[in-house]
């Protein structure tokens, strides 16, 4: 074939092109169109030039990006020497709107173009989209464009507002970021307005003719005691009851069942988020940065190849093909045993789901993650290795497991143990989705017990607990949530999660998202004014009615303009009543006590400042904020004591604790000293590398808290968790409090040991 007869492939990013490349061989060009070629205007927000006419149908003028130039030259330059020219961006909207625009930017005929999409970059895939290619789908299309103006309008109309109450103009509103901000802000008023409830559990040992075994109060006069026992003296007489010597204990049933779990689907792009936060310790941007490697292809024995299919996705379902694979391997390694009687189907399981494409899957079910990993990094090995368990085992046969439930009463009492064993262990082989600390109960060993039979009790142990408040999202269990609503799609969840941080309105601390003091500001006032638009049913049917466009159920102008008015007309009544508002931190001005308030500096970036700003221009950084709530009370009043123990090392006078603009720092009360040091709040711990020390709380450039030695940089010693000041009995390292989420356990810092205990809680 001529050099000028071949045919061109449009892809979008070079990494992908490698890999259709090897596939598609030298008749065939690829190149690579970096993303999108054009956009509509980036103007300042302020003007009415938002790159489409509203009085016109919202007709759009798009420009090309800048800095595209180029690219857009090279194309086209490709484009008229090629016989044929395929549009092979991503399958789905945002793809298909890429594939539109290059098609706008190419001064060729329509007759040469065509529209290719593939889900999973493979030979078979992608020459049979080539050989079947179609047009570009303007519903599609369409769909994207809508949800284009729907973000600029609401992002571009709402930011000035922010501006005028807030006097920054670096502050911005979304319609879907601003709703996930919401989510965050109200979770952690939950938190704030929670008031812990006492409650207890009672433990008894039991002996049976020697076996001892443990079991837990289930029932009080046969109603459940699910955190029902109040307090100590409650839980005192129910002790005092079971611990006297003419309590008779005697087994009141026995259930014995054997029970088959069934695999769970293949992944889609929000529970590979979940589990790669939970399994991995991945954040949502970094999942869908690895996935994108493993898709586009990586190099294997010279040549590119894809490992995965799309990653973004909302489908559970599974080919034919990847069925076959997956039954042919299974036979071939695990035996007849490991695959189920017929194939395991998945349904969608909920509304509003696309099924543009197949869940994510491995692309050759037959590549094992050990059998490549010298090709793969630590991280795509991970993910991949992630990603081919999961699919495997969903396709695998069920596992069995034998429950064994004993009640055992005790005049008023019932108390309850139970054990779990796996008989077969299926699909679990390869993948459990719980979590790790779930089914420890499963180890427990019960002894042959029946009807009738009699137990002794050892020991009963009451333990105190108090209810808590809900958890702060993470990065995955605010995805979960944002797809239970309906809110947002498979490829927007890492994007609104980066913008709400990008825009100091949340920070992530310990992989746990907190809003700012400015975060919680703008929420709040964006909910009072516009609470139509921050509301999570409106959000959800917008997202539903984007759906729709793509499905030719809905036509989009309509969509836009039943938005439109009445939009702007909130927005045009709230502009006109807009005043400058205040953000009042818990904070009070070291100076001359009045509160500090959120500020912004020309350009653009937060502080607290003095309210009595000018006269007193006291200020300090947004990082101390938290620390300096912490050591303060509803009025703003200092917790802690002004004096400290610590003395002088100087001159031997006393310390003092005061504030300023870096956070809390020591400061000698002799006027002809003057001496200053950080605080670090002392754990008064005993350095043990020193042995002169002591171990203290310190912060690293991230705000991530850790704990050191005092003498540092003299001592370099360092914990990640705050050691409880006792010494392991198994190998003479420091003890340590280490939050999960079960909650606290004290284990030992030396990670090779593997010690634990459960903390003493104090009656």
């Amino acid at each position: 074939m001529a050099a000028q007869e071949k045919s061109l492939v449009i892809v979008e990013s070079p990494a992908k092109s490698k890999t259709i490349k090897k596939i598609l061989g030298d008749s065939f060009q690829i190149e690579a169109s970096y993303g999108h070629v054009r956009n509509l205007p980036t103007k300042d927000p302020s003007t009415d030039n938002l790159g489409f006419d509203v009085n016109k149908n919202f007709e759009m003028k798009f420009e090309i990006i800048p800095g595209k130039q180029q690219v857009v030259r090279k194309l086209n330059e490709m484009a008229k020497k090629a016989g044929k020219i395929y549009l092979a961006s991503d399958p789905d909207r945002e793809g298909e709107a890429i594939a539109w625009h290059v098609r706008q930017i190419l001064k060729v005929p329509d007759e040469k173009i065509y529209r290719i999409v593939f889900n999973e970059i493979t030979p078979k895939a992608v020459k049979h989209s080539v050989e079947n290619p179609r047009s570009i789908d303007m519903d599609m299309v369409k769909a994207q464009q809508t949800r284009q103006i729907l973000d600029k309008l609401v992002g571009y109309k709402l930011s000035p507002v922010l501006w005028k109450e807030m006097g920054n103009r670096k502050l911005s509103a979304g319609r879907v970021q601003s709703v996930a901000l919401r989510m965050i802000c109200e979770r952690e008023e939950e938190i704030e307005a929670f008031k812990p409830q006492e409650y207890w559990s009672i433990h008894a040992n039991l002996d049976k003719e020697g076996k001892q075994f443990e079991a837990e109060l289930s029932k009080i006069k046969g109603k459940s005691v699910e955190k029902t026992v109040k307090n100590q003296e409650e839980a005192q007489k129910i002790v005092d009851y079971l611990t006297n010597s003419s309590t008779q204990y005697e087994v009141s049933k026995v259930t014995k069942k054997t029970i088959k779990r069934k695999p769970t689907a293949p992944f889609i792009t929000s529970t590979m988020q979940r589990a790669a936060s939970s399994k991995l310790g991945f954040g949502v941007s970094k999942t869908m940065q690895v996935a994108q490697k493993l898709y586009e292809g990586v190099e294997i024995d010279g040549a590119p190849v894809g490992l995965i299919t799309y990653m973004r996705t909302d489908s559970v379902r599974v080919s034919d093909d990847a069925q076959n694979m997956a039954h042919d391997f299974i036979l071939q390694n695990y035996g007849e045993k490991y695959y189920p009687k017929e194939a395991n189907i998945y349904a969608k399981g909920k509304q509003n789901v696309q099924d543009a494409h197949e869940a994510i899957r491995p692309a050759y079910p037959d590549r094992t993650p050990e059998s490549i990993k010298k090709y793969l990094d630590n991280d795509q090995y991970k993910l991949y290795k992630l990603i081919w368990e999961k699919f495997m085992s969903s396709q695998m046969a069920p596992a069995e497991i034998a429950n064994k439930s004993i009640e055992i009463e005790a005049g008023d009492y019932t108390l309850k143990a139970g054990t779990s064993k796996v008989m077969f262990d299926g699909f679990l082989t390869l993948y459990n989705d719980e979590e790790e600390d779930e089914g420890k109960e499963a180890d427990a060993k019960i002894p042959d017990l029946e009807k009738g039979d009699k137990v002794v009790c050892k020991k009963v142990d009451p333990k105190q607990h108090f209810t808590q408040p809900p958890p702060r999202y993470n990065e995955a269990s605010l995805v979960k949530a944002l797809e239970e609503y309906g809110i947002g799609r498979p490829s927007t969840y890492a994007t609104i999660i980066t913008v709400i941080q990008t825009r100091k309105y949340v920070e992530k601390k310990n992989k746990t998202l907190f809003p700012t003091l400015l975060g919680r500001a703008v929420s709040k006032q964006l909910v009072a004014e516009f609470a139509k638009i921050m509301d999570y049913k409106f959000t959800a049917g917008m997202e539903a009615k984007l759906d729709e466009i793509a499905d030719k159920k809905v036509d989009w102008v309509k969509v836009l303009k039943d938005f439109y008015n009445p939009f702007m007309e909130d927005v045009n009544k709230v502009m006109e009543t807009a005043q400058r508002i205040t953000v009042s931190s818990n904070i009070k001005c070291p100076n001359c006590g009045k509160p500090m308030v959120l500020r912004s500096s020309k350009s653009g970036s937060q502080f607290l400042g003095c309210s009595g700003y000018p006269e007193c221009k006291t200020a300090m950084s947004l990082n101390v904020l938290q620390e300096l709530e912490n050591d303060t009370d509803e009025n703003g009043e200092e917790k802690s004591q002004e004096i400290c123990e610590e003395k002088c090392e100087k001159c031997g006078s006393d310390m003092k604790f005061k504030i300023g603009p870096y956070g809390k720092y020591l400061e000698c009360t002799s006027p002809d000293c003057g001496h200053r040091k950080p605080y670090r709040k002392s754990t008064g711990v005993t350095c043990p590398k020193c042995g002169q020390g002591t171990i203290v709380e310190r912060k690293s450039k991230r705000g991530t808290v850790f704990y050191g030695c005092d003498r540092y940089p003299d001592c370099n010693f360092v914990l990640w968790n705050e050691p409880t000041g006792e010494k392991c009995p198994q190998c003479g390292e420091l003890l340590v409090k280490k939050k999960l989420k079960n909650g606290d356990v004290i284990a030992c810092s030396n990670i090779k040991c593997g010690y634990k205990k459960e903390p003493e809680v104090s009656t």
